[in-house]
């Protein structure tokens, strides 16, 4: 998937630069793209706490000039420019959805995590490692198997979720763990959760 994200950015870039709007616009809403390339590729790597932080120092810079632009391009001759103008009022408003949706889902999980660790139920960072630092596999995948049927015995326990989240990522599936998580939230405020049953990590054969 971030191939073809990278690919659709790329083929965004082209485009653009081929279309008949003024060149300073151009050059904004190519530094629009490239800000979302930056925001994929740190959001691919699951450094939470790095992508917030250089989300919110630039979303203000970002919200500003972008409605300064977006003004520039409706009061430009032609549909092609006004759209772009339109598109640049929107753009901001996803992204302050986006960034606070993911603020909240860190802060969420950070109070789950504080609680689980009170209670003694945080499972304890000791799988093998390889020499360049990753979990052993074949660790992971035991791991993961008691917290799933943990979490198939009693699904509606977060505390089952937010553990098989924790498995799931040892495991490699960022994927699965950022779902499994975002249940462990939901259950945690009294909404149901999205998966029905616990599924294997992507690569196991269990799916």
């Amino acid at each position: 998937m971030r191939v073809w994200g990278w690919a659709l950015l790329a083929a965004g870039a082209l485009t653009l630069w081929l279309l008949p709007i003024p060149g300073g616009s151009k050059l904004w809403i190519l530094a629009v793209l490239v800000f979302a390339g930056v925001f994929t590729l740190l959001e691919s790597t699951s450094r939470a706490k790095a992508l917030a932080a250089a989300m919110t120092a630039l979303l203000v810079v970002y919200l500003a000039l972008s409605l300064h632009r977006a003004a520039l391009l409706l009061g430009t001759e032609g549909w092609i420019p006004k759209a772009f103008g339109l598109a640049l009022l929107v753009l901001p408003a996803v992204g302050v959805w986006a960034l606070v949706r993911e603020v909240l889902f860190g802060v969420r999980t950070e109070q789950l995590g504080r609680t689980l660790e009170e209670e003694g139920g945080l499972p304890a960072d000791d799988l093998p490692r390889t020499p360049g630092g990753r979990i052993v596999r074949e660790a992971a995948d035991e791991r993961f198997h008691v917290h799933r049927a943990q979490t198939e015995e009693d699904p509606r326990d977060w505390r089952n979720w937010y553990r098989l989240s924790l498995a799931y990522a040892a495991a490699g599936d960022r994927r699965r763990a950022r779902s499994a998580m975002r249940d462990a939230v939901a259950l945690s405020r009294g909404r149901p959760a999205r998966n029905v049953e616990a599924a294997g990590p992507a690569g196991d054969g269990l799916d």
